[in-house]
């Protein structure tokens, strides 16, 4: 299979889509991702939060020197800004880095000293959402880490399917891995993975809005803690 080379109508994606999230179901994280780079080449690519770069690695298996899209909030904690430096160091990926429109002192300007506090909904849209939609603009598919084990809210996250928001293909390999597959994926090929994933952390955002998860929690808990939120907007 060649990669797309004409554009497709929203139409013509939505079903390419959708057929791949029933073909590819029993599929492994592997074979998921060479489909995407046979199907989108160079218009398909990953993003990740530096929570571990599992799905970077798989991907650079794929197709080397794939994108490999961060967001960079401004509200990081240094760990993760140095796993995405690591990252970049020794991979075959190339690591984009997107910021917001303003910086952290031209919102608290606009809006108010911590908006993460006062309106967690409307910082995460300005400092997440609206980035990615328009860092992912060059693109017709794009991969993410999302797994069915870490939240209710994700619990049917398919393979490959249809991303009506961004009008593209959007591709979870590992969608159907437990932590344990994570584990032993990164314990096989030794792949780097944010500190704070040692130290209580199970699931890594922005450090005003995360915390450490207690024993028995899910693994998203300690995000937006205390709050009926419990995502970003990116994959909602």
């Amino acid at each position: 299979m060649t990669a797309i080379q004409h554009e497709r109508t929203a139409e013509e994606l939505q079903e390419l889509a959708e057929r791949a999230g029933r073909d590819l179901e029993d599929a492994s994280a592997l074979e998921i991702l060479r489909w995407a780079a046979d199907t989108f080449g160079k218009r398909f690519c990953v993003t990740s939060s530096m929570e571990d770069a599992v799905v970077a690695h798989l991907a650079s298996r794929a197709m080397p020197g794939v994108d490999v899209v961060f967001l960079d909030t401004g509200y990081h904690f240094p760990e993760t800004i140095g796993t995405r430096d690591a990252v970049e160091a020794v991979m075959d990926v190339n690591v984009i880095t997107l910021t917001p429109r303003r910086t952290v002192a031209e919102q608290d300007a606009e809006y108010g000293p911590k908006l993460h506090d006062r309106d967690p909904d409307l910082c995460c849209k300005l400092r997440k959402v609206q980035p990615l939609e328009e860092g992912l603009k060059g693109y017709l598919a794009w991969a993410t880490g999302l797994r069915r084990d870490e939240s209710p809210t994700r619990a049917g996250t398919p393979v490959v399917g249809w991303d009506a928001r961004r009008g593209k293909v959007k591709v979870s390999p590992i969608a159907r891995w437990t932590q344990d597959d994570v584990d032993a994926y990164v314990a096989e090929h030794g792949v780097l993975t944010n500190p704070l994933l040692m130290d209580g952390y199970a699931s890594v955002g922005c450090a005003p809005c995360t915390r450490r998860v207690l024993q028995g929690e899910d693994a998203r808990a300690g995000r937006w803690a205390g709050r009926a939120k419990t995502e970003c907007g990116l994959h909602t």
